[in-house]
């Protein structure tokens, strides 16, 4: 996923991949608790993507207010 591809999504997509992605991290959290986790940098990967939505949801929401 790409900041491009965020872009183009409206903010009531976004905040549904957010949820998906949290949830995922949570997921993988209990997974490397347990010693079930086979993809490590699985973990990096999706906290990026969470940082990604949240930078553009925050972009959206600052160009609305300024309009």
């Amino acid at each position: 996923m790409n900041a491009k591809e965020l872009h183009d999504k409206t903010p009531d997509q976004l905040r549904d991949e957010l949820v998906s992605l949290k949830k995922e991290a949570f997921n993988l959290r209990f997974q490397q608790a347990t010693g079930q986790m086979e993809n490590t940098a699985r973990m990096k990967t999706v906290r990026r993507n969470v940082a990604r939505v949240k930078t553009v949801l925050n972009q959206k929401a600052a160009q609305a207010a300024a309009e």
